[in-house]
């Protein structure tokens, strides 16, 4: 399966993908990212933290982070691509 796909693994029936924690440990390993995916970690970074920003109180930020957290890890990349998450 290349990085950018997406499939329906028949065995266990879980939709796979690629996260932005996933490119994150791509990149920490040296591989090279596509322009595109470059651009949705760029773009969940200034997401992130503006969104933590935002927040005013401490409950509120936690809140918010572990909401980010999640996204990170349980959404595609290409939704970062959203110009919604262009900031």
């Amino acid at each position: 399966m290349s990085i950018t796909s997406t499939s329906l693994d028949s065995a266990s029936n879980i939709k796979s993908f690629v996260s932005i924690n996933d490119l994150r440990e791509l990149e920490y390993q040296d591989v090279d990212l596509t322009p595109s995916q470059r651009l949705a970690l760029k773009n969940f970074d200034r997401y992130r933290i503006s969104e933590l920003n935002k927040q005013t109180s401490e409950q509120q930020f936690h809140n918010k982070y572990m909401q980010l957290q999640v996204m990170a890890n349980l959404s595609s990349f290409e939704e970062f691509l959203k110009e919604e998450y262009f900031l």
